[in-house]
């Protein structure tokens, strides 16, 4: 049997007592690696799904703005926090006789409206 109390690895080691591990240079430059790594991760997810709404909502629009407005030139698709739908995409008549005008909200996640069947109530 061993003599010694503690283990003969710990032998010699001195606790850093109220001195931090690392210095206050080294924790910043960590915590600015860290924030520009998860911006590096999370920001193209981010302009990927604004990218493919507003493909879609243009798209949207040019489908259904005509059918709303036959005098229509084209058609505009914009995103408004605050616009006649509501939070989302709302799709503009470009041109039209009487002058632009909103035809249609497209949604927060842009889709063609459903239209109802006729016969059936709106």
């Amino acid at each position: 049997m061993s003599s010694y109390s503690d283990e003969p690895e710990l032998s010699g080691y001195v606790p850093h007592g109220e001195r931090p591990m690392r210095s206050v240079r080294m924790r910043r430059a960590m915590r600015i690696v860290v924030i520009v790594g998860l911006v590096c991760l999370v920001l193209p997810g981010i302009l990927t799904t604004a990218s493919f709404s507003h493909a879609t909502a243009e798209r949207a629009c040019a489908i259904i703005a005509p059918y709303q407005d036959p005098s229509t030139q084209g058609s505009s698709a914009h995103f408004e926090f605050f616009g006649e739908g509501g939070l989302g995409w709302q799709c503009y008549t470009v041109g039209a006789y009487g002058g632009d005008r909103n035809v249609a909200p497209l949604g927060l996640f842009p889709s063609i409206p459903v239209r109802p069947e006729p016969g059936q109530a709106t």
